[in-house]
């Protein structure tokens, strides 16, 4: 079936130190747009908070002074229209806040303005309870160091000035022509055949390297049913972890693009951080030592800002490669609904209550966020989508590393330092994450919803939990700790807790 998507093409530029220099300074236009569209907002918002409290040192009730004042938050038309009038021009040697713009690409400045009104929008969803995740705070200026060196360009599609020149070369409009690093033959043959419209570029650094990530509406061929080779694999299980990045229910092929291992039931996680660490530690500590405002720290710090982005490529291309082949082999691939704010949260406490065990948790936590279970989650999200499979996510409470994945036996006294499932019911002994996987498969029903097509469970997004096993109350934190009120009987089955016949429980992304 053919649909128009959006997808993005991400090119690694090869710019002379020259178009390099150009690139930071349409970085800094960037920035200093969005800086002045938020000054703005900051400055009609606090004018609203001053009359607030005027009217509520008057002896009007808060909640009506609020209803009472109106001071209308400029967005960017009206935003634009100022800047515009206050910008200067050094061709005729006008002063103002941006005097060289006619050097700059007018889209730099326009998306900028745009940024602004949606960091201001979240914000104010955030703050009101509409925004689902977590807390968006209140706006803050980007500052050269801090801020991600990056601009957003559009153009007309019908006089288009972003495109590939050649295989080996992107024009970005007012730019010219930058090299590539990989090639652009397959986009360009999209476009070429009129399959790929492209809409915008943004480019931005990570570390050393530049990035051009183009926007396209593409015509593509997404399959409404999964292929006759997904539907004779079926369904798979995946347990995401720390020990392997991936426990699954049904083997990969070894000689393939994953490494995996235990019989292709085992992908093997790379722990690109903990690779680096050795390195990083060494960066940072010659960071610490150079002379503040210096150019030798300006070096160090490059350096270290290098190193991160290594891991982080080489972190990515792994999950590319595992969540690609599980939505192009199997028909359903069902995941956990993890908690990923709970279980990376903090031990460390207060001054009154302070934690235990907060290095362990820390390393932990660096772990986990190491495998990056939540971005795994996202991209097959997209990826079943466009491969003809779906994705299933079980209820995040069901206990799945405690259940027999045989007879449904739980083992309530099961704690994290146990990495081998012994059932006392039917006797059956596996590995933990291949046994959680084997639950999450069985106990995951067959989506009724396409995943990432604009669907949802209900309008209220709310959960589907149907009857299962659980292991009596659980915290968001840790999402398989027992909690009982008292002490649990150990390793003993409770037979009102296993699943009737006919019931599963799921939760559809």
């Amino acid at each position: 079936m053919k649909t128009e998507v959006l997808r993005a093409y991400r090119f690694t530029l090869a710019p002379s130190p020259a178009q390099e220099q150009k690139l930071l300074r349409w970085c800094g236009n960037a920035r200093l747009a969005f800086n002045y569209a938020l000054a703005a907002k900051k400055t009609a918002h606090e004018q609203w908070r001053a009359q607030v409290d005027t009217l509520v040192a008057g002896g009007i009730p808060e909640a009506q002074a609020r209803k009472q004042t109106k001071v209308p938050i400029p967005s960017k038309p009206t935003v634009q229209k100022a800047f515009n009038a206050e910008r200067g021009d050094t061709r005729a040697e006008v002063e103002g806040v941006c005097p060289w713009w006619h050097e700059v690409n007018t889209y730099v400045f326009q998306s900028a303005f745009i940024d602004a009104d949606r960091a201001w929008k979240n914000w104010l969803e955030s703050f009101a309870g509409k925004r689902a995740g977590r807390r968006v705070g209140y706006p803050r200026f980007k500052k050269r160091g801090r801020a991600r060196d990056s601009f957003r360009l559009h153009h007309d599609v019908k006089k288009p000035g972003i495109r590939l020149a050649t295989h080996r070369r992107l024009r970005i409009g007012s730019f010219g022509e930058v090299r590539l690093h990989d090639s652009g033959k397959r986009l360009f043959r999209q476009v070429a055949r009129g399959e790929a419209v492209v809409q915008s570029v943004t480019v931005s650094r990570g570390g050393h390297r530049w990035y051009a990530s183009v926007l396209c509406k593409v015509t593509m061929d997404i399959p409404d049913r999964p292929t006759r080779r997904q539907t004779e694999r079926g369904k798979v299980g995946v347990d995401l972890g720390v020990k392997v990045l991936a426990a699954l229910s049904k083997p990969l092929p070894t000689d393939g693009p994953v490494k995996v291992s235990g019989g292709g039931l085992l992908v093997d996680n790379p722990r690109p951080l903990r690779a680096a660490m050795q390195g990083l530690a060494k960066a940072q500590r010659v960071l610490s030592r150079k002379q503040k405002g210096s150019k030798a720290r300006e070096k160090a710090w490059q350096r270290v800002g290098q190193l991160h982005h290594q891991v982080a490529v080489r972190r990515n291309a792994v999950l590319h490669q595992v969540t690609k082949t599980l939505a192009t082999r199997f028909s359903i691939v069902a995941v956990e609904n993890l908690h990923v704010a709970g279980m990376t949260r903090s031990a460390r406490g207060t001054a009154e209550a302070p934690g235990r065990r907060v290095r362990q948790k820390a390393g932990l936590n660096r772990a986990i966020l190491d495998s990056a279970p939540g971005e795994l989650r996202r991209q097959l999200a997209y990826k079943t989508s466009w491969y003809g499979s779906q994705l299933a996510v079980l209820d995040r409470w069901w206990p799945s590393s405690k259940t027999c994945s045989d007879c449904g036996w739980q083992d309530t006294s099961q704690t994290l330092a146990d990495r081998t499932f012994h059932c006392t019911n039917c006797g059956l002994t596996m590995d933990r994450d291949l046994n959680a996987a084997l639950n999450i498969e069985r106990h995951t029903e067959t989506p009724n919803v396409a995943s990432d097509r604009g669907e949802t469970q209900n309008a209220c997004r709310a959960s589907v939990r149907l009857p299962g096993p659980r292991a009596g109350e659980q915290g968001a934190a840790k999402r398989e700790d027992a909690g009982l009120s008292g002490p649990a009987p150990p390793r003993r089955s409770n037979p009102p807790t296993l699943p009737p016949q006919g019931h599963k429980q799921v939760k559809l992304f």
